[in-house]
């Protein structure tokens, strides 16, 4: 990504110029899913997104063979994806295929047939080698994460501990949902002893105690989402959705005893999926009930992703997710994506004047805040702050948690519309009460630092905001005095009762 003079680089009408769209065609024993991404970089964005849930796992464990209807699906939205890929001038794609070819006797004649259909090579993943892609996945979306990785398909479970980008041995389990449907012969009741004997000699889970299990695939999320809707919660971000581990065993419990079709939004879950819901729910009940992690905590990325980082270069692989996301949105949607930048160390150097305590991660938030704080301008000037806070509540980021998330919302709002503003109580209600303080005083100091800079690069630098105990200054240079007047008196004056501080501004010689 190039940046220069405050304008981004395109390389395209309308594309920014991080390299070519890429594509992953995912064949799992469920779904069939293509994911098209902007470019290849720390935090891809997906560009198109389809799935067809075609059942390739359904009665291998029995049979041992893919089903015959399964297989057409299959074929068929791989033919589908080739169109799709050539219409996006997508020449950058990767195929993988998992538990159901893998484990299936005539799966080599179905990949033969599905090379011809998508026109591509395809990669058939080993137990171990999706296990650790897809905790490779999972955490280059978390920041330091730290925990096992659980990545449950329809034909298999895979499990990997990891720490920050340190991954331990992958291992994979017979315990997908269609197999495990398939194997208890539709019971749920006769799954757990299944899934209790399976999950006896995993050493993944050996670590796990007091730590975070992150939860991968299409039937965690579904259940993810039904635990959303039975709370009302105000965001409808999967990624990074927390639920504490007691309560999660509890919700699990829940679905394993009752029609699916009975629960809470359960319309909100595909058809075809509804079934395997309760056997997703076995496994993680006993996962918790066995391993006794902290919390469990669902992950969007998984082996998709964990393709794409795996290219990336050392140096990309140890940027921040968050900061990366900030510095792409807030180069394709502010006016001047220097003044961003500049709105960090101009903030770091406020913040270290008023001896206000401020932990590394409330830092990190705090420069993420600033580059994304001016990526709402286009809209009318009475909807930005909104605008602000929809982009930001719902953007497809990782390497932050929820909470976090409302933060940098709250704030990029207040800048726009005043810390007296009564923002979202529905976001307010995700953060705590010092993250809400800080967001009202980052919020206070970006209005006044816009209304002296015009959120254009080269200004900030001339006129510090610093504090003493008594007091917080706004220096000017000379040569810019006019721009003291009421308004901006008014904005510093909002400033220092947030901190506490008599305002004065001082037109420097």
């Amino acid at each position: 990504m190039n940046v220069e003079k405050g304008l981004a680089k395109f390389d395209a009408p309308g594309r920014l110029a991080i390299g070519k769209p890429v594509a992953i065609v995912d064949i799992g024993s469920n779904s069939v899913r293509l994911v098209a991404y902007e470019g290849l970089s720390r935090s891809p964005t997906p560009i198109f997104n389809d799935k067809l849930l075609c059942g390739l796992g359904r009665g291998v464990a029995v049979t041992g063979k893919l089903p015959e209807d399964g297989v057409e699906k299959a074929l068929g939205a791989l033919r589908r994806f080739r169109v799709l890929c050539d219409i996006m001038e997508i020449g950058d794609i990767h195929v993988l295929a998992t538990a159901a070819a893998r484990d299936a006797s005539n799966g080599k004649q179905f990949l033969d047939a599905a090379r011809e259909a998508i026109g591509a090579p395809i990669e058939l993943l080993s137990g171990r080698r999706e296990a650790e892609l897809s905790a490779l996945g999972a955490a280059s979306g978390f920041y330091k994460p730290d925990g096992v990785v659980g990545d449950l398909g329809g034909g298999s479970l895979e499990l990997a501990d990891v720490k920050g980008l340190r991954l331990g041995k992958g291992e994979t389990l017979p315990l997908g949902g269609l197999s495990l449907m398939d194997v208890s012969g539709k019971s749920p009741k006769k799954a757990v002893k299944i899934v209790r004997e399976a999950l006896a000699d995993s050493k993944a889970l050996q670590g796990l105690r007091d730590r975070t299990f992150y939860a991968v695939g299409g039937t965690w999320r579904a259940l993810a989402r039904l635990h959303m809707r039975q709370r009302n919660y105000p965001l409808n971000v999967m990624h990074g959705y927390a639920i504490p581990a007691r309560d999660a065993a509890d919700f699990a419990s829940l679905v394993e005893r009752v029609n699916a079709e009975a629960l809470i939004a359960i319309d909100s879950v595909a058809s075809a999926r509804r079934p395997l819901l309760a056997y997703g729910a076995v496994v993680l009940d006993e996962i918790i009930r066995r391993a006794k992690p902290r919390d469990v905590v669902i992950s969007a990325l998984g082996v998709r992703e964990g393709l794409l980082f795996e290219r990336l270069d050392a140096a990309q692989k140890r940027a921040d997710p968050l900061l990366s996301s900030a510095r792409d949105l807030n180069v394709l949607r502010s006016r001047a994506p220097l003044h961003g930048e500049e709105l960090c160390d101009w903030t770091d150097d406020f913040m270290r004047s008023t001896q206000l305590d401020e932990t590394p991660e409330e830092k990190r938030l705090r420069h993420a805040a600033c580059l994304l704080s001016d990526i709402g301008w286009r809209a009318h000037p009475d909807y930005r702050g909104e605008q602000s806070l929809n982009i930001i509540a719902n953007a497809a980021f990782g390497g932050v948690d929820h909470p976090g998330r409302a933060f940098l919302a709250l704030a990029t709002s207040y800048r726009h519309m005043g810390p007296d503003a009564d923002v979202s109580p529905t976001i307010r209600s995700i953060a705590t009460v010092r993250m809400l303080d800080r967001a009202h005083i980052l919020g206070a100091a970006m209005r006044v630092g816009y209304l002296v800079s015009a959120a254009m690069p080269g200004v900030l630098p001339q006129c510090p905001m610093t504090c003493t105990k008594t007091r917080v200054t706004l220096s000017v240079p000379k040569d810019m005095a006019p721009l003291v007047n009421e308004r901006l008196s008014g904005r510093l004056k909002q400033m220092g009762r947030l901190i506490g501080r008599e305002p004065m501004i001082k037109v420097l010689a």
